[in-house]
This record gives structure tokens, C-alpha cells and sequence, in this order.
């Protein structure tokens, strides 16, 4: 059964999902019915295959018009509940774009309007449609590593200074008084955070018992650059630390420390480094479940969800401790410099130190950096 969809929100990282209803309408799996924008997309704009959807800048009308099964929201975060709930009040099940809100009451208001309307909502956390989170968790139960004792996660990326200028709300923690939290740990890094909780197990709100974080900024915006959480919970800690000013970007990845060994999963590349006592390393590659897919699959023969609201409740609690935490602090002006040629700023030996968080589940400050606030705050 072709499931017919709208997209809200059809450029910049929309233009993802443009092209992967492109390849599922292909395979007959959907139908692109309509793109909701501000503004409407030229023919240049949509991608080839997808015909003359209608358009409009109304999502409940455009779902009105087109009696859509699915709508895909791929908008600003601060309209994420709004919209989600539009969709939901016109029987509308949903691909709702990571972070699912921007606050925690957002969230409720919005997974508790979800489930009253009795439609499907799928986040958008695609690493949690990697085969390899299931294949770590059994590998985790099997006691491949022994006891674990936590999970740490590290993200070193490079974003310059138009990365900043994209959007009115990019790198804001408010925008006209409205909850944004655009924050390295809240969107682009995300899913070291959602990916790190799924390893053990503890996805849902209840799971954390406590949150620390060190947020910093390098550039010059509200938000935080370079920063770093330890969730604690009763099978552990998960400790994230990630920035958008390294020198030298590399891979993210989530690491799950045992007592006799460790498993390093790249979640963007799917793939996974098993290292245990009395063995060699194992190298292995895994497949991947496409989120939309997964979601119409639900609609047509029963698939369970891979991401329903519920199982992003812990990440949701990590937003909110970042969300009610003290504003960023401002690093200080030795420890980072600007790349004039490239146009973005660095913090010299930062790719280091997200490594050493993630290896040793430490905070920035309990590493030594200097430019790290003498003490962590704590949200319980």
C-alpha cells in the first residue's frame, strides 16, 4: 500500500527528505503529495520524479486538500509541537524532526496530543534505525564485554561562521521569548546523546536520575559550541562530550565501556569495533532501517516503531537540563582562535579532550581544561 505524504519544510536539511521520498516513491512505498513553505519551491527546487506536489504554506490545509496519511516535519524546532499537533488533529501520523521539541513540556504537550488523536509519530533519530544498535544491545546482554559500566559518546565537527546566519533561530537558545535550544548536545549532535541512552537501555524519561553539564561557546552566538553532559542513571552513565570547533572534524561515535572490553559504534557509518579480553578485534558493518520506511511499513503491515516519542523521553530530560541551565559561558579568549581562510573558530586540542571525556565518561572541567567551569551544573 502506497502511503501518500507532505513534507513541511522542504529546504536546506529538508532537502534530505525531498530526496528520500523521492527514492521510496520510486520503490512504491510512498507518494509525495504536497510540500508545505513559507514560500512555495520552484520546479528547480523539487527534485525529479516527485511530479507537481500541491503546495501551500497552511500544513492543515495542505492535509485538508491532499488527505495525506503521513506528514514529514522538517521545520524549526520551536514550531515542532505546533505543527506535529496540526498533523495529529487531522489524523496525520508523522515523521517528527530530532529534537522533538524544545522543551520538556513541549514534549509532553505534544506526545500526549499525539497519543489522544491515536496516530503514529516517528522521531527522526536516524542512528536508531542502524541494525547495529539491537546487534550491540545483544551483544551487551550476552556479556560479550562483561559488566558495563557506562557508555561515553564524542563528537567533533566544524561549523563555520554562515553556519550561524542560516536561520534567525540557528545558534539561539530564545527567539522572541519562545524556547529554541539550539545547542551543539540539542541538534546537530544529538544523536550521540539519543544514540549513547539506546545502548543502555535507557531511553525513557524515568531512566535519568540526574543530568551535569559543562556548556561553553567558542563563537559568538547564545547557544553553546563546546560542550559536554553525563546523564546518570541506574545502569549507568552516559557521557557525551561534542563540539562544532575542531580543527580536525572527525566521525562521531558512542563507545560502551565493560569490564572486560568495549564496543565502539560510528553511528553515521553503521559501523561497530568489538574489543574484548582473550579475542582479536572485530570489525563489523551494519544495515539500516530508513525512519519514513520504517513508519509507513507500521501503517501498512504492523512493523514496530523504532522511534516513538516514549523511547526519546530520557533525551528530551538532557534538553531540558540544558535548556534550564545557566546561559553558556564564553571561553576565554587563549582558548580558541579564528580560522580567517575558512571563516570559522577553533579550540586548539579540542578533538582531544571529546575523546578523553567519551573514553574516561569525565567532564570537561575533571579533565583539566582550564577554560572549564570549576564545577558542573547539576539538574536533578
Amino acid at each position: 500500500m502506497t502511503a501518500s505524504v507532505v513534507l513541511a519544510g522542504a529546504r536546506g536539511h529538508g532537502r534530505r527528505h525531498l530526496d528520500n521520498i523521492r527514492r521510496l516513491q520510486a520503490r512504491g512505498t510512498v507518494q509525495l503529495a504536497g510540500i508545505c513553505e513559507l514560500s512555495p519551491l520552484t520546479a528547480d527546487e523539487i527534485p525529479d520524479g516527485l511530479g507537481t506536489p500541491e503546495q501551500s504554506a497552511d500544513l492543515g490545509a495542505l492535509l485538508a486538500a491532499t488527505g495525506a496519511r503521513i506528514a514529514v516535519i522538517c521545520t524549526p524546532i520551536p514550531t515542532h509541537t505546533a505543527l506535529a499537533l496540526t498533523a495529529a488533529g487531522h489524523g496525520a501520523h508523522m515523521l517528527l524532526e530530532k529534537p522533538p521539541a524544545p522543551s520538556y513540556a513541549e514534549f509532553r504537550r505534544m506526545a500526549d496530543g499525539v497519543a489522544k488523536a491515536g496516530v503514529a509519530c516517528q522521531i527522526g533519530f536516524q542512528s536508531l534505525g542502524s541494525h547495529a544498535v539491537p546487534a550491540i544491545r545483544r551483544l551487551v546482554a550476552e556479556g560479550a564485554i562483561g559488566e558495563v559500566t557506562g557508555v561515553g559518546g564524542a563528537g567533533a565537527w566544524a561549523r563555520d561562521e554562515a553556519y550561524y546566519r542560516r536561520a534567525p533561530w540557528a545558534g539561539r537558545r530564545r527567539l522572541h521569548g519562545t524556547d529554541v535550544v539550539d545547542g551543539v548536545l540539542t541538534n546537530p549532535l544529538a544523536h550521540a546523546v539519543a544514540t549513547g541512552l539506546a545502548l543502555l537501555g535507557t531511553t525513557r524519561a524515568e531512566d535519568v536520575t540526574r543530568v551535569e553539564t559543562e556548556l561553553l561557546r567558542a563563537n559568538a552566538i547564545e547557544s553553546d559550541d563546546t560542550s559536554c553532559v553525563r546523564v546518570r542513571t541506574p545502569r549507568g552513565p552516559v557521557t557525551v562530550a561534542a563540539t562544532l570547533c575542531a580543527e580536525r572534524p572527525g566521525e562521531p561515535y558512542v563507545v560502551v565501556h565493560g569490564s572486560a572490553g568495549r564496543i565502539t559504534f560510528w553511528y553515521k557509518q553503521d559501523r561497530v569495533l568489538l574489543q574484548r579480553a582473550g579475542h582479536g578485534p572485530e570489525e563489523l558493518v551494519y544495515g539500516r532501517t530508513d525512519l519514513l520506511e520504517n513508519l509507513a511499513g507500521h501503517l501498512a503491515g504492523g512493523d514496530g516503531l523504532l522511534v516513538p516519542p516514549v523511547e526519546t523521553g530520557a533525551f528530551m530530560r538532557v534538553v531540558e537540563a540544558v535548556r534550564t541551565a545557566p546561559d553558556p559561558a564564553p571561553l576565554p579568549g587563549h582558548a580558541w582562535r579564528l580560522l580567517a581562510a575558512e571563516r570559522r573558530r577553533i579550540v586548539p586540542g579540542i578533538e582531544d579532550l571529546v575523546a578523553a571525556a567519551a573514553d574516561r565518561l569525565a567532564l570537561y572541567s575533571e579533565l583539566g581544561a582550564d577554560w572549564a567551569p570549576p564545577e558542573e551544573v547539576s539538574t536533578r
